[in-house]
């Protein structure tokens, strides 16, 4: 079984519904790291050297490749990435191994047959 790393970079108000999407569409469980901060096209604006954008979180999902395409475009429908500028992004990375998944395979195996 091969894996993906998703990593999607959103506003913290919207990471609930977003992790609820990705399960949807058969993540199996992610990692999130929060407050993180970014910068887009124009430079984040700052009053007194405090930033006024709102705190980031960071989303890392191990995924089977067959899933992936339809979790990234859920996540980007759900974050509303590509109708709202500044929202958040999410990419996809090849993962050549990974350890500790067992159990995500066992539960992966029957949809990934179904998805082939």
């Amino acid at each position: 079984m091969h894996f993906k790393l998703i990593i999607a970079l959103i506003e913290d108000d919207k990471t609930d519904a977003v992790m609820a999407a990705a399960r949807e569409e058969g993540a199996t469980g992610m990692t999130v790291i929060n407050h993180a901060r970014g910068e887009g096209l124009k430079a984040s604006k700052t009053f007194f050297g405090l930033t006024l954008e709102t705190q980031r979180d960071m989303l890392l999902m191990l995924v089977e490749e067959h899933l992936s395409r339809k979790i990234l475009e859920r996540i980007a429908s759900q974050g509303e990435f590509d109708s709202k500028p500044g929202t958040g992004i999410a990419f996809q990375i090849d993962v050549e191994d990974a350890v500790g998944v067992a159990h995500q395979v066992e539960k992966l195996t029957e949809v990934v047959e179904e998805e082939i």
